[in-house]
């Protein structure tokens, strides 16, 4: 995927001009035409009348239906959906495709507590009913009509069904007998930032941070909502440049390096952890961490070349677009 399409840089214009035909009806017997003509006219009109003269892309919703119906994995066609859709709007899709069609589990429901969640332990990906088509939940809603926000959530939950995989994939010993390269970068990062971790006791006020010495199963979790927060906030600021500088590459780039240096110094890219102590969980389900222990620099270069597919160049010139900043104020990598 080149550079402009992973900052945004595509032509919407173009998307969605593969429009499925719909097969005409037999024509064996002439007593039967007209008949044939006012069922077509009448499920042309219902087509109308249920997608309001939009265009759906590729057939989508109709596609996992169908993929049901003839007994193949609901998951695995909403996987090969999810892909192509993605392709189409330009948003990446090499990390997703390291994945198996059948990884992920796709579940919908009235979430409360969280917009969607991830369980590794069986690869089930829980999804609010709004991300659904109609709301329905039965199958995931196409990439096209979801708002900005709604891809950033999905986003963010597909990444970690990626370290999921990737940790699944280290288990079963690899694909070559080691552990994948990202997953080793992680396991470093947890050890020297996130096992003693800056965090916010109260969430009404943020500027007051203490020291926490996090246990394992904390820390990665940590970790993980702290990526997973970067590669959503990518997808929301790709999409929101797009729409503002569409076909300005150099303005959009600009951008990019700005709304990067805007979130660090704002203390966006910080995640969370769920403590394991059960008299802690009653006072706080959740420990935001702080500032302090937000994304390094050093983190973001390896998720934008790993997941988010930036060219070296790429990186590089985002790199010198911050020096100014990110010597003195972004946390080293260790």
């Amino acid at each position: 995927m080149e550079d402009v399409a992973v900052l945004g840089l595509s032509m919407p214009g173009c998307m969605g001009r593969d429009r499925r035909r719909v097969s005409a009806a037999s024509r064996s017997s002439v007593l039967f035409q007209p008949i044939v003509r006012l069922s077509v006219l009448l499920r042309f009109g219902l087509f109308l009348l249920v997608f309001g003269w939009g265009e759906w892309p590729g057939g989508s919703w109709a596609g996992a239906v169908s993929a049901v119906g003839d007994g193949r994995s609901a998951s695995e066609s909403t996987w090969s959906r999810l892909i192509v859709e993605a392709d189409r709007l330009y948003l990446p899709t090499k990390f997703l495709k390291r994945m198996p069609a059948d990884f992920i589990r796709f579940e919908f429901d009235d979430l409360r507590t969280y917009a969607a969640e991830y369980h590794p332990d069986d690869h089930r990906m829980v999804l609010n009913r709004s991300l659904s088509f109609n709301a329905a939940g039965a199958v995931l809603k196409p990439l096209r009509a979801m708002t900005h926000q709604e891809l950033q959530v999905l986003y963010h939950e597909l990444f970690h069904a990626y370290m999921d995989y990737l940790t699944t994939l280290e288990e079963q010993g690899g694909e070559a007998g080691g552990t994948p390269e990202l997953l080793r970068f992680a396991r470093r990062q947890q050890a020297c930032r996130y096992g003693a971790a800056t965090i916010v006791p109260l969430a009404q006020r943020p500027h007051e941070t203490e020291v926490r010495y996090l246990t394992e199963p904390e820390s990665w979790e940590a970790l993980n909502e702290t990526w997973a927060v970067f590669i959503g906030w990518a997808i929301w600021t790709q999409l929101e440049i797009q729409g503002k500088h569409h076909g300005r590459t150099e303005r959009q780039k600009e951008q990019w390096a700005e709304r990067l240096k805007t979130a660090f110094s704002h203390g966006e890219f910080r995640g969370y952890y769920v403590p394991q102590d059960a008299e802690e969980r009653r006072v706080a389900q959740k420990r935001f961490l702080g500032k302090p222990s937000q994304l390094s620099w050093g983190e973001v270069e390896v998720l934008m070349a790993q997941v988010l597919d930036f060219s070296e160049e790429l990186v590089k010139w985002l790199k010198r677009s911050q020096k100014v900043w990110s010597d003195g104020e972004t946390p080293a990598s260790c």
